[in-house]
């Protein structure tokens, strides 16, 4: 009787931090209208990810503080981060020297008692601390290649009868935690057996957690999960992986396609360039890339039809430092990598979206009027401009790669006055245009003529006196 009145002060701390956690992440769903995420209280939700693949595996505890402390910061909100980890998760020990599984079976996860003494107490510990700070965990119960790939004639890690049990152990481990489970891992399906082992993930993990997490599925690049699972019931919303270039190709217009499918599902780009990763993997003709090379797709994707959006940084993603093995030449350790200027500057998208009415936003380049000249305006390459709008007309956007003139069309917006505004996406700072009489076509000039400084324009309905963008 003294024992339960009197609880351990470890099961003291456990409580209250799942409880904060709680309040700092609270349930998503998809809206109602099928194209957003909102809280269970139908606040929208803008996913504003970051691709820390290696955060479980490679960081100690000390060291995920420090990141989890700057992405919440920078207004992040998810973090993508894989159990079983791409760089030798299963058989590299992480920073306290323990391993995910026995002897490599993925139905005896390696769990010990007591608190912070086995692989899955670093998990949990990383998990609950990213809650407590707001964050949600992006979380891929494992990397695609230990699903798909064969090595030396060795048959991957899972099959469809282990994944199902692994997943359901996972799914009732981390219920009550914030997160969105993420299947796949950066590799596409070849056979219906593969297929098979993804859908038992997916029914383990709703066994497991009784359907209290959305679930996606990260594919490979150039690739979405629209492809393989858009029909199947426990795929909330798409994701897709417009990939490591920097130029608006046709990856960028599946964004629109996946948008645009029956039947209707939330679409997001999950892993698009990363900043200071080599162009195309062509570092030696391209070099690498920059923060205006990771700015460029937040705002195609957004503008295209996507809820949210994931940044990427080639070191991050590694989690690399001195003295780890280097993919494709990452350019610093991850503790200077995560103060790039790109991850900085992808919360002026966020606030931008957030500053004006967000479940009824849609894509509309039809706000651009048309060019003699197509490659220029709206453009092609590095040079895309793309529009979204208010689907009743109160605001309307226009994203300018380029300093470049353009012109609208101004009977997609309402009323007879219009605001315009120049945003900044390197500062977040807005700057008033004029306010003018709401017809015709009419030509805007770019702050930053021949340049390859960008911005966006936004058109306001002066009736709903809308605040500065970027501002609530």
């Amino acid at each position: 009787m003294l024992a339960a009145m009197n609880p351990s002060p470890i099961l003291t701390a456990l409580a209250l931090s799942l409880c904060l956690a709680q309040a700092a992440t609270p349930k998503l769903k998809v809206s109602d209208n099928k194209r957003f995420l909102v809280t269970a209280d139908g606040q929208p939700f803008f996913y504003l990810g970051d691709t820390t693949w290696e955060l479980f595996h490679r960081l100690n505890r000390e060291e995920a503080i420090r990141f989890l402390d700057n992405r919440a910061a920078r207004k992040f909100n998810v973090l993508q981060s894989v159990a079983i980890a791409e760089l030798e998760g299963h058989t590299d020990p992480n920073p306290y020297g323990h391993l995910p599984f026995i002897d490599l079976d993925v139905t005896k996860p390696a769990v010990k008692d007591g608190p912070q003494n086995d692989y899955w107490d670093h998990v949990d510990f990383i998990v609950r601390e990213a809650n407590q700070r707001g964050l949600y965990i992006g979380f891929l119960p494992t990397w695609g290649r230990f699903w798909h790939d064969t090595n030396q004639g060795r048959k991957p890690l899972f099959n469809v009868a282990n994944a199902e049990v692994y997943a359901e152990w996972l799914g009732k481990r981390y219920k009550d935690a914030g997160l969105i489970w993420i299947l796949g891992g950066d590799r596409g399906v070849d056979s219906d057996e593969q297929k098979e082992i993804i859908r038992a993930m997916a029914k383990g993990l709703r066994k497991g957690d009784g359907g209290a997490h959305l679930i996606t599925f990260h594919p490979p690049g150039g690739g979405g999960s629209a492809k393989w699972f858009h029909d199947d019931a426990w795929l909330d919303f798409n994701m897709r992986q417009n990939g490591h270039v920097a130029e608006f190709t046709e990856r960028y217009t599946q964004t629109r396609v996946d948008y645009d499918r029956t039947p209707t599902k939330p679409v997001l780009d999950g892993e698009p360039i990363y900043e200071d990763h080599p162009v195309s993997f062509k570092a030696k003709e391209l070099g690498h890339s920059i923060a205006g090379d990771v700015r460029r797709p937040l705002y195609w994707n957004l503008f295209t039809g996507a809820f949210g959006h994931t940044y990427g940084h080639h070191s991050v993603w590694q989690m690399w430092s001195p003295g780890k093995a280097p993919i494709n030449n990452p350019l610093m350790p991850w503790s200077d990598a995560m103060d790039q200027p790109g991850a900085a500057q992808m919360q002026h998208g966020r606030a931008l979206m957030e500053s004006r009415p967000f479940l009824t936003r849609i894509p509309d380049d039809s706000v651009i009027a048309s060019n003699r000249v197509p490659t220029s305006i709206p453009g092609a390459g590095r040079y895309r401009f793309v529009a979204t709008r208010d689907e009743s007309g109160s605001y309307s956007m226009v994203y300018v790669p380029v300093g470049r003139k353009f012109s609208v069309n101004m009977e997609k917006i309402t009323g007879g006055q219009v605001k315009a505004w120049w945003f900044n996406p390197r500062d977040g700072k807005a700057t008033v245009i004029g306010t003018f009489e709401n017809k015709g076509v009419r030509e805007f000039t770019p702050p930053d003529l021949g340049e390859m400084l960008d911005s966006v324009l936004v058109l306001d309905d002066t009736a709903k006196n809308y605040p500065a963008p970027g501002t609530r």
